[in-house]
């Protein structure tokens, strides 16, 4: 029996790749014959069934239990059932309600988290082609095990972690894995020592795709033990981490639930033992006061609050798959970012041209062929040079992609890099059927990795055969005796040519040289030995910045935040991009990061903006070593490599066009036009939406604290309550359902990204906004109590009295209304008074309820109220101005002391 691959991945660190074919061979006890039916059963009871293990998940009713685990869900539980056995059934039912409808609100969002592990499983191709017994068999992926000998062919899913042997023209589009862009050259040659899986040429990984060329390997990892199994690991083992909000409402929560027990029991014992009240009344009255101090509507305030900026945010490009992640973005305090794609446009682009004359510029971005030709800044007219139009006729021509617009945009078919050859030829004003007419192609040599080059042949109309090569400079070099200059060939000058290749790459450059030969023959006979072409030039390309993106970032740092750049691509590359974008410093490489320990990677990733080369487990470290250091992490990403730090970040941030089911399942909010801009919008939307659930907040513990209040001071003086547990139900209702609903709409403050991110440390109420709710709780107990004893003592029933304390506790809320609108600028201004259309429908509607609670005789059965006369109407409306004005003076002291200290 063959070692075990676990063996061997656990002795040598996964360093298949740096073993010869033979010893991979030899070590798996493996042939290229493949392996016999007897033999592969016995190793597929050994190692497993090559597919994803199952983590073990709670059920559906565990997860719905789990919801009722908050203190002020216990507490508004235990009110609901000892109201129900009291015979308060509306009461009851009112409580119970709202507990249930957030109980499945929960339980929906977090049946939604668990599919991102199911999406991995789904990447496995269904079946592969090995070789069993001497012949080739096609057999379903799950029954492939080490040492099977499997064939691979354009279009195919690599089925699990191979070894190559053979190999020709092969091509694999690995961005799932690394990130990048463009597919990946292989061949069967050994790398030594230890490198990322980016630069692995002769390995194939599991849930990768062969985009061109043939294959044979053999199996040297299945299921768990493959690369994407290993990130299946990660991200099983990578938990959820709750948003600051959740963690601020929970420790809220705790604090409210003991305040409400304490003072609740406080006055129980006080109404038994001291004023002699009888139990059933005082236990009522106790139910009453938890009732007043927990905040019902709140949890509903809350949420249509984060709905309403879903859909604010899905207009801006931005979808949320989990509610709570909304208002995260609001305290995002850095944002690691992937390159590709996300940074840059994910299109090829040919940003530089050199002859051996000139080094041109060329603007425009991505597969639009909408651009200008320049030489130090000076625009040039390309039909004024020949040996340009010359390179630019080659690169057309040397090519097996098509470039088509669709729509509004311009979309590619092929090579990426072939890509932005044509599109570089039609800024010119070149068109290639024209040039496919006036020379067709007789023969083609296709790229080879081996090769590092392309031929195609081409007829003239006089019988000359003319070739164009294109390939890796120093490869087309070699075949290069001559070059082209401005009035014809002339000898080749290596060193000009070397000296171009070695500056353009060392600014991040993709460099591509483009050669010419014209003869009698158009044979390709041992053209790899030749060296009879003439250099036309070479093009440098990449895969540019988005214009929006580089103005985003600059817009996030305005706003405090950190912006960190995490890519799979060369470190040279990264920080020519990165320079582009505003970072500053050199790349740190995952090479580097593996050598760190958690200390020194706290300080680099701090102090470092660009993480070149790096891989799944790099990612994660980076963003725990900033979430300890007590930052709020977003992560963007695209592929499977990314889904591990996608779901441990604060919030994750998927790419909608190109990113993977996997990356998207992992993560909180999906952007469907993948562009880093869209964060920055987001962001501010996120900071928005944090405000508002900031002002209802401090709109809804007012409430609570005057009803709270009124019956504490009732039960203290021994007076008969002045407003009833049902009374205290519909006005909590009745003003957070309507004015509380109206601050969700509230527009972002004009200062919004301009401050700095809040520290999610930060306690949600600071001080001066809880001497606020006590003032405001103050003005309300005075005045509902003072106008409660100005209808006794004019000689109105009990019933009036009560009326006219609850419609003042609801008018000083319209008013104070216009309070919560700024947290803390003034109101007293047009744009303040004048309100949202939001403001003013919940106004109206709260109006209606209220005449219709105070007017209508079926609320006289259901809730003890009674008509008021319009004195008495006059009278709450004062007390509401009152409070407007006495809320605005508190305002401007506060904004006085603040710019004085």
């Amino acid at each position: 029996m063959a070692i075990k691959p676990q063996e061997v991945a656990t002795e040598k660190h996964f360093l298949w790749h740096s073993y010869s074919v033979q010893q991979t061979l030899d070590t798996l006890v493996a042939r290229k014959d493949g392996l016999s039916d007897i033999e592969a059963t016995k190793r597929l009871r050994s190692y497993g069934s090559n597919s994803l293990p199952q983590a073990r998940r709670r059920g559906p009713f565990m997860r719905f239990l789990l919801q009722f685990n908050n203190p002020l869900v216990y507490i508004l539980l235990v009110a609901g059932v000892t109201m129900l056995f009291l015979g308060h059934s509306v009461d009851s039912g009112v409580i119970l309600s709202v507990v249930i409808i957030n109980a499945v609100i929960g339980f929906i969002q977090e049946g939604k988290a668990e599919s991102a592990l199911d999406a991995i499983r789904q990447l496995l191709a269904p079946t592969a082609t090995v070789m069993r017994e001497g012949l080739s068999r096609t057999v379903p992926v799950e029954e492939i095990v080490p040492g099977d000998i499997v064939h691979l062919t354009a279009g195919d899913k690599v089925p699990a972690d191979i070894r190559l042997i053979h190999t020709h023209n092969l091509r694999i589009d690995e961005a799932i894995l690394t990130g990048e862009s463009a597919p990946v050259d292989k061949s069967a040659a050994k790398i030594n020592g230890e490198v990322p899986i980016s630069e692995r040429s002769c390995m194939g990984f599991s849930g990768t795709l062969v985009s061109n060329g043939q294959a044979t390997g053999v199996v040297v990892g299945t299921g768990a033990d493959t690369e994407i199994g290993r990130i299946s690991k990660l991200l099983t083992e990578t938990t959820d981490l709750a948003t600051p909000l959740i963690r601020q409402m929970s420790q809220f929560g705790r604090w409210l639930s003991l305040v409400i027990i304490i003072i609740a029991s406080l006055v129980f014992c006080i109404g038994i033992w001291v004023r002699g009240y009888p139990f059933i009344d005082m236990l009522a009255a106790a139910i009453g006061l938890a009732i007043a101090g927990i905040p019902e509507g709140l949890p509903a305030v809350m949420t249509v609050t984060l709905a309403i900026g879903v859909q604010r945010m899905a207009r801006q490009n931005a979808i949320v798959r989990k509610l709570p992640a909304v208002e995260t973005l609001g305290s995002v305090t850095v944002i690691c970012t992937d390159k590709t794609g996300t940074l840059t446009k994910n299109e090829m682009t040919v940003t530089k041209v050199i002859t051996a004359s000139h080094s041109v510029d060329v603007s425009g971005v991505g597969f639009k062929p909408h651009g200008n030709f320049k030489i130090q800044d000076r625009l040039l007219a390309v039909e004024d040079y020949p040996d340009m139009l010359e390179l630019l006729q080659g690169g057309m021509l040397c090519n097996d992609a098509s470039v088509q617009k669709v729509g509004d945009e311009w979309r590619i078919s092929g090579d990426p890099t072939e890509g932005a050859l044509i599109t570089l030829g039609l800024k010119a004003g070149m068109k290639r059927e024209n040039l496919e007419q006036n020379l067709p192609r007789t023969n083609v040599a296709p790229f080879e990795s081996e090769l590092r080059f392309m031929v195609t042949g081409h007829t003239t109309d006089q019988g000359r055969h003319i070739a164009y090569l294109k390939g890796a400079p120093e490869k087309v070099l070699e075949m290069c005796h001559m070059q082209r200059g401005l009035v014809g060939d002339e000898p080749l000058a290596k060193d000009y040519w070397k000296r171009q290749i070695e500056v353009n790459a060392a600014h991040g450059l993709r460099m591509l040289a483009i050669a010419k030969r014209t003869s009698s023959s158009g044979s390709f006979e041992h053209i790899d030995k030749s060296d009879d072409f003439v250099m036309l030039g070479l093009v440098g390309m990449i895969d540019p910045p988005r214009p929006e993106a580089i103005a985003a970032v600059s817009h996030c740092r305005s706003a405090g935040i950190q912006i960190k750049m995490i890519t799979g691509d060369h470190a040279v590359t990264a920080i020519a991009i990165g320079r582009q974008m505003g970072f500053e410093g050199r790349a740190l490489t995952g090479a580097d990061l593996a050598h760190m320990d958690d200390a020194a990677l706290s300080r680099a990733a701090h102090e470092c903006d660009i993480f070149a080369r790096t891989d799944p487990e790099h990612k994660l470290r980076i963003v725990k070593a900033l979430q300890d250091r007590g930052e709020i992490v977003a992560m963007t990403g695209d592929g499977v490599n990314d889904a591990p730090a996608l779901r441990r970040a604060d919030i994750g941030i998927a790419m909608g066009l190109k990113g993977t089911e996997v990356a998207k399942d992992a993560a909180e909010i999906v952007l469907t036009d993948d562009n880093f801009a869209s964060i920055a919008s987001a962001v501010e939307k996120g900071r928005t939406i944090y405000d508002n659930i900031k002002k209802a907040i401090l709109f809804t513990l007012p409430t609570n604290g005057g009803e709270a209040g009124m019956i504490i001071i009732a039960v203290l003086f021994g007076m008969t309550l002045p407003i009833t547990a049902v009374q205290i139900l519909w006005i909590n209702m009745v003003t957070e359902v309507t004015l509380g609903l109206a601050l969700a709409f509230e527009p972002a403050e004009r200062d919004i990204m301009r401050r700095r991110p809040r520290d999610p440390r930060a306690s949600l109420l600071s001080g001066v906004l809880i001497w606020r709710i006590a003032l405001v709780s103050a003005v309300m107990i005075l005045g509902g109590i003072g106008l409660y004893f100005w209808e006794l003592n004019a000689g109105s029933s009990l019933a009036t009295a009560r009326t006219a304390a609850v419609n003042t506790l609801v008018i000083v809320h319209v008013f104070y209304l216009f309070n919560c609108r700024v947290i803390s600028g003034s109101a007293l201004n047009w744009a303040g008074l004048r309100g949202t259309r939001y403001v003013w429908i919940s106004i109206s509607a709260l109006v209606i309820l209220q005449l219709v609670f105070t007017h209508m005789p079926a609320m006289h059965h259901l809730f003890g109220s009674a008509p008021l006369d319009a004195g008495a109407w006059l009278r709450c409306i004062l007390v509401g101005a009152t409070l407007f004005l006495l809320v605005e003076a508190d305002k401007l002291m506060q904004r006085s002391f603040k710019a004085g200290s």
